[in-house]
């Protein structure tokens, strides 16, 4: 690449922006490919150098932001895991020094706990069957795929699907639902924390609370710990495609601690969910805002020329 010519991160951006002109390129029948040749004469909008970089870093700016506002969800993320550890696996609560320990079917507990079976705490229910859409037909229609790789749901990327009224009443989502995958990636969970019209799809399993025992952070927080993982891991059967049904996913001991122990875990939990919540809410703007920008800078709808952005001196710098 020219770098006397070209930007290499406008170059990433135009062609971020004109990516399905250049998949339709996309030759093969049994599986769609790129090659050199045709990347190579593939064409995008190239302005002047100058303009390019003031693109870039508009772009990028907005990128920046987003990365960083990622790696402190994380950091959330891992603050609150590590609460419920100190707390409910290596049983150092407040105040524990004055607890004794004693044996349970778990093994050594702190005196006054109870072991409960997680079938016994909840009630399950089977998600809605239905093809995902990216037009607005319906309610948000939440998926494995949209719970498996954080704790968190990113709901700007969630699709929507038609559902008609009756059983949109019955899967409809509330805060405080907890949804467990119970085929292809049994186990990983997520949570329901915003009032949001979604329902949730065939793969995935909602538990209802029945017990004034237990609580929707410390439940979360059980499903995502090793232990219970580790469980679902042996528990799930199938060798090409892993399932789990809702009696397995259920049929494990969990062990409840006195109330105001689990209510001042909620109270933290909460606490530090709200900050990531806020967080994914910027970046979802930062995003939306990112991608109204994107073509109308590629295409020079906007005019950047008299817009005062600060450059790398190299024009180079992070995407």
């Amino acid at each position: 690449m020219n770098e006397e010519l070209v930007d290499y991160r406008y170059v990433f951006y135009a062609l971020l922006q004109t990516r399905d002109k250049l998949a339709a390129k996309a030759q093969g029948a049994a599986q769609q490919n790129l090659n050199q040749d045709l990347i190579r004469n593939f064409e995008i909008p190239v302005p002047p150098l100058k303009i390019q970089r003031k693109i870039a870093a508009i772009l990028s700016a907005y990128d920046d932001l987003i990365e960083n506002n990622t790696r402190r969800i994380k950091i959330l993320e891992e603050m609150a895991q590590a609460l419920y550890s100190e707390w409910f696996v290596k049983f150092r609560f407040p105040e524990h020094e004055k607890v004794r320990m004693v044996e349970s079917e778990l093994g050594m507990v702190p005196e006054g706990w109870e072991v409960k079976k997680l079938s016994a705490l909840v009630e399950t229910q089977y998600g809605y069957t239905e093809s995902a859409s990216e037009t607005e037909i319906g309610p948000k229609y939440i998926r494995g795929m949209d719970i498996n790789k954080t704790s968190y749901i990113q709901w700007d990327s969630v699709p929507f699907c038609p559902i008609n009224a009756d059983d949109h009443s019955k899967y409809k989502i509330k805060v405080g639902d907890i949804l467990v995958i119970r085929m292809a990636d049994p186990g990983k969970v997520g949570i329901i924390e915003k009032n949001i019209d979604a329902i949730f799809a065939s793969y995935l399993i909602r538990l209802n609370i029945k017990s004034n025992r237990l609580s929707a952070y410390y439940l979360f927080y059980f499903l995502i710990s090793d232990r219970y993982q580790g469980y679902v891991t042996g528990a799930s059967t199938g060798t090409t495609r892993k399932s789990a049904s809702a009696g397995v996913i259920t049929d494990i001991n969990m062990i409840i601690p006195p109330d105001n122990i689990r209510i001042q875990f909620e109270d933290s939990a909460s606490t530090i969910r709200r900050m990531l919540n806020n967080i994914l809410d910027k970046n979802a703007n930062l995003r939306r805002t990112r991608d109204l920008l994107l073509p109308k800078l590629i295409s020079g709808e906007v005019d950047v020329e008299k817009i005062d952005v600060q450059i790398p001196n190299n024009g180079s710098g992070g995407a």
